[in-house]
């Protein structure tokens, strides 16, 4: 009997404990004070073509209006905003008549946001977004809401003809210009695509072999020596004095733009390209004692055919 009153003790001491733990956080909440102006964050728990609910831990829920989202022509609530998301909104009303809290993401955006941009110029971030229309001179992209202009020469490493074919494209860009006061934001991806491009040059340049002979295209020719284009992307230097095995004092002596040549690679330091047609001419050659051994065969192949042709002459 004593068991069972333990028992029921102990069930009424838990839901009394539950309860409390109920009343606490009901409690805590009805002291919160939410003012308009503050910026509050909460979780999503409903999406609709209308606008999305959030969770704000607070005795009344908020309410973000699909306008209120986002400026960006391309975003989409149903496509973009899941439940479970945790979204960052500026209070317009602490009661928008329903009893809900009104809040607008574009204003918290427009105050946070570029606070935010500045720290990612300083620190060269880069940023992933979506080019959502063409304009003179370049493409409109958002960033948090915030409207970025990346210019026609910041687009890509050549030029472009035709902004349109950029709307709708994902690129990676970095801040190059935040003005608040102008609510100014300029982005860049061709920063990061030559610093892609190098290294992947540079990653080319690492897999060649110091010691192969190549063959290549005379590029250009300088007072210093002669840059030949190995293909692939790859150029190196052939220094004056790896030209020819003859002193010269100019490359076009020897040389002429678009010859095809032979170079050896002598070495790939600090991811510049250093060759050798005199090394190449080298290599070509056979050694001293293959020389030695072709100059003995041909003498005693020589010394047999006139042998040979004493003995015909000879009458027994």
């Amino acid at each position: 009997m004593e068991e069972i009153k333990t028992g029921i003790a102990d069930v009424e001491e838990g839901g009394a404990k539950e309860t409390m733990e109920d009343y606490s956080k009901e409690l805590e909440a009805s002291f919160r004070t939410i003012r308009e102006g503050d910026i509050i964050s909460g979780s999503v728990i409903d999406v609709n073509e209308t606008g999305v609910t959030l969770d704000l831990g607070y005795y009344a829920p908020g309410v973000i209006k699909a306008e209120d989202y986002s400026k960006d022509p391309s975003f989409s609530i149903l496509n973009d905003v899941h439940v479970g998301d945790t979204v960052e909104g500026t209070v317009v009303k602490t009661d928008d008549g329903a009893g809900n809290i009104l809040l607008s993401r574009v204003e918290a955006a427009e105050v946070k946001g570029w606070d935010k941009l500045q720290k990612d110029l300083e620190e060269g971030t880069v940023l992933t977004v979506k080019v959502s229309e063409a304009v003179n001179k370049g493409v409109v992209a958002y960033v948090d809401g915030i409207r970025g202009f990346i210019p026609a020469s910041r687009l890509s490493l050549s030029y472009v003809e035709d902004l349109e074919t950029f709307v709708g494209k994902t690129l990676q860009v970095r801040v190059i210009t935040v003005e608040k006061p102008k609510k100014k934001l300029v982005l860049s991806a061709r920063e990061i695509l030559k610093e892609k491009q190098e290294e992947e040059l540079n990653h080319r340049i690492a897999m060649l072999v110091p010691g192969t002979v190549v063959e290549g295209r005379v590029e250009s020719l300088m007072p210093y020596g002669a840059f030949v284009d190995l293909g692939d992307g790859l150029s190196g230097l052939v220094h004056i004095s790896q030209i020819s095995q003859k002193r010269i004092k100019k490359p076009s002596e020897v040389l002429n733009v678009g010859d095809t040549v032979k170079v050896k690679i002598l070495n790939t330091n600090n991811n510049k390209i250093s060759l050798s047609m005199k090394a190449a001419q080298e290599s070509a050659r056979p050694d001293e004692g293959e020389e030695k051994q072709a100059a003995q065969y041909s003498s005693r192949e020589s010394i047999g055919t006139s042998l040979g042709d004493l003995l015909k002459g000879l009458k027994l």
